[in-house]
């Protein structure tokens, strides 16, 4: 499901505290997800592919590095 649907949707019908809170938390967890297999993927590209998205290699290992609640 998309973000903007599930915004949508909590806009529309608001949910019971408990249950917002636990929403809130799997959409952490996915977005921590995400953020940790995006970053394996960045380290695994090879220089020219970085050159081709406009990160250099020392920026590209300082994002693959950080750890997946961070920023």
């Amino acid at each position: 499901m998309a973000y903007q649907n599930v915004e949508t949707l909590i806009a529309n019908r608001p949910l019971p505290p408990v249950a917002a809170a636990v929403f809130a938390l799997a959409v952490t967890v996915l977005k921590w997800e995400q953020r940790q297999s995006t970053r394996r993927a960045l380290n695994r590209l090879e220089p020219h592919m970085l050159h081709d998205i406009g990160l250099t290699d020392v920026a590209a290992r300082v994002e693959a590095n950080k750890a997946f609640w961070q920023d």
